[in-house]
């Protein structure tokens, strides 16, 4: 499968490009910065640097055409504010889309944060109120998209380093807790090959059932 994969140099992008690549898939990372280019190459994903802040719908229809899933990975990252919360995490989520519709590219794999249709705590700080705001209306947008789009929305808990322990939890809901992005990783594979998960919204955290197990169960 070819899939393009949108935040290509991302801590969860890079992961998930060396997976698939190591499987025989032919990963697309697109990236902002063409000095991200050879990571992208090491992880065995080809480069394409579009930025998805200043770029058209067209120009970005013609980087997706011919892929068999899109990935939003994509994200403004630490130290961005609220403005960029909104045109990287909300506005880029919502391009991708559009673009993958015209390029008659049906699946997509949302990559969201857990608890976001909860909304932002009264007390949070303004930037971190601002990512979940994006990420909602981004979630919202996507699942509006169903007559167009075979979308699967990925909620993952607090990110980690640690090495992936390859079991999960994976459910509608589920208690906060931390994920390892190498497991993050694996669970996309697993989406993008279980049609059944199409049109679910899935919280990730760490647990005790294996990757493959858990997709299959979710989408039952």
């Amino acid at each position: 499968m070819r899939i393009v994969i949108a935040g290509g140099h991302g801590k969860i992008a890079l992961r998930l490009e060396r997976l698939l690549a190591e499987r025989g898939d032919t990963p697309v990372g697109l990236i902002r910065n063409p000095d991200h280019a050879d990571d992208v190459r090491a992880a065995g994903a080809e480069p394409v640097v579009i930025d998805l802040e200043s770029t058209t719908v067209t120009q970005l229809t013609e980087k997706v055409m011919g892929a068999d899933a899109v990935v939003f990975a994509a994200g403004a990252g630490p130290g961005s504010g609220p403005e960029r919360k909104a045109t990287v995490d909300r506005d880029s989520a919502r391009l991708l889309a559009d673009a993958a519709s015209l390029a008659g590219v049906r699946r997509y794999i949302m990559v969201s944060a857990i608890a976001v249709d909860e909304g932002p705590a009264p007390d949070a700080e303004p930037v971190w109120a601002a990512y979940v705001e994006a990420k909602r209306a981004a979630d919202d947008d996507l699942r509006q998209r169903s007559l167009e789009t075979d979308w699967t929305i990925l909620r993952p808990g607090r990110l980690t380093e640690d090495p992936g322990t390859g079991t999960v939890r994976l459910a509608p809901k589920v208690e906060r807790a931390e994920i390892p992005r190498e497991d993050v990783a694996a669970v996309i594979v697993a989406l993008l090959d279980e049609p059944a998960t199409v049109g679910k919204v899935l919280e990730l955290v760490s647990g005790s059932t294996p990757i493959r197990e858990a997709v299959e169960a979710a989408g039952s």
